[in-house]
């Protein structure tokens, strides 16, 4: 990465802040001010990390010396057991413990289902929700929107709230822009599609250039089957049909 320059050997300033080129001929500004900023937070992120693992290894140390810490935790849980006047052996406390457990877990089932469906909704909300709206698809992307998040749905998650994008190495994708802050997510789809293998026959003016236009008014010309993994095949179906998959080209 390096400074842009312009004709007269000046840097290249926009909105008051030096652009950098990247390798790839990406441009972008460097914000000296949001790289500090984050530069201290994390900083003060990491000391955190380093206090609790160090107060974590003392607190271990008192368990020096028990080399397998599961026989340890049975041996206590029977001493309690046979402590117990109630029962006459051990084996008894573990089968009341087990019933005792599958009863609340049968009693809350019907909630846990309820809040596992509503983070379904809310995830498909939140990452269909930004294919939908974004406008690097718009300006970009040559073939219809629900083909691409059936390409590229998967990589991204719901994380505290947020959508966080994962690359190929299922790393997080990081901004360009904002050093130290994950990606937005346009900038993140920019850059899964830039590493997609297949992405001249998704983005717009690469078509026709390529050579992918069909003819007969064909509505689903661009992706094709063969460039379609299993879980992407699977939900273009689900979404269009059988008949509307096997009518795409192979």
């Amino acid at each position: 990465m390096k400074l842009k320059l312009d004709e007269n050997g000046h840097v290249v300033v926009q909105d008051g802040k030096p652009v950098y080129v990247h390798d790839d001929g990406k441009e972008v500004t460097f914000d000296a001010l949001q790289t500090v900023s984050t530069i201290n937070r994390l900083t003060g992120e990491l000391k955190t990390t380093r206090e609790a693992k160090e107060k974590a290894e003392t607190a271990l140390t008192v368990f020096e010396g028990i080399d397998n810490p599961a026989d340890a935790i049975k041996a206590l849980q029977t001493v309690r057991n046979l402590d117990d006047k109630k029962l006459v052996d051990a084996g008894e406390v573990e089968k009341v413990k087990a019933e005792a457990i599958k009863a609340v877990e049968d009693k809350f089932a019907p909630v846990v289902q309820e809040r596992d469906a509503l983070q379904a909704q809310l995830n498909n909300e939140l990452i269909g929700g930004g294919f939908a709206r974004s406008k690097y698809i718009q300006d970009n992307i040559a073939v219809p929107v629900d083909m691409i998040q059936a390409q590229f749905g998967k990589n991204f998650k719901i994380e505290d709230g947020k959508v966080v994008a994962y690359g190929a190495d299922g790393q997080k994708i990081f901004s360009r822009a904002r050093p130290g802050e994950v990606a937005d997510f346009d900038e993140a789809l920019e850059t899964l599609v830039g590493g997609y293998q297949h992405k001249d026959a998704i983005l717009k003016g690469s078509q026709a250039n390529g050579g992918n236009f069909q003819s007969g008014g064909n509505q689903n010309m661009g992706l094709k089957r063969s460039q379609m993994d299993a879980k992407a095949k699977s939900e273009y179906i689900q979404a269009h049909g059988q008949a509307a998959f096997l009518k795409l080209e192979k």
